[in-house]
């Protein structure tokens, strides 16, 4: 069998295409368009005192956070409370409900990681959907995830 000639990819730390979703800092590293969408991968700052999504769980996919810098909390049900600090690894497999936040006085930032990666699509969109606004919203959060297969927790 001939050796197969499948580029490898560089994203380097000033590329990828950035989001604002209210204060959080979304930068996109992998859409899934050069992984025939088997993975996609992006980095977030959390400015301090942030709330994130409204608790919910995937129906389509895993997701995986690195913390990079400083401590994001993560969310589960019956007031579970995970503090992940810079190393730190966290795995959301299909239907395990969860949020994040980072109510603590420094920057926060995570690696997260999508298996398939159509869901860097759900960003895009509420990047879109709240253009010019300064707080991420609950409503059109919840209404962005519905379109991927996205659930509300609700009672977390």
């Amino acid at each position: 069998m001939e050796m197969p000639r499948v580029p490898v990819n560089l994203v380097t730390a000033t590329q990828g295409e950035i989001l604002k979703l209210g204060h959080i800092t979304c930068r996109i590293q992998e859409d899934g368009s050069r992984t025939d969408n088997r993975i996609g991968s992006a980095t977030f700052t959390l400015p301090p005192r942030t709330a994130g999504p409204p608790a919910h769980w995937h129906e389509m996919h895993d997701e995986t956070f690195l913390v990079t810098k400083g401590v994001v909390r993560f969310h589960a049900p019956d007031g579970a409370v995970i503090d992940a600090g810079v190393g730190d690894y966290v795995t959301v497999p299909i239907r395990a409900p969860h949020t994040f936040s980072n109510p603590f006085d420094e920057e926060a930032e995570f690696f997260n990681t999508y298996t398939p990666a159509f869901y860097i699509n759900y960003f895009k969109m509420l990047a879109k959907m709240q253009e010019g606004e300064q707080k991420m919203s609950a409503e059109k959060n919840l209404q962005a995830m519905a379109h991927f297969a996205t659930m509300p927790a609700k009672g977390m």
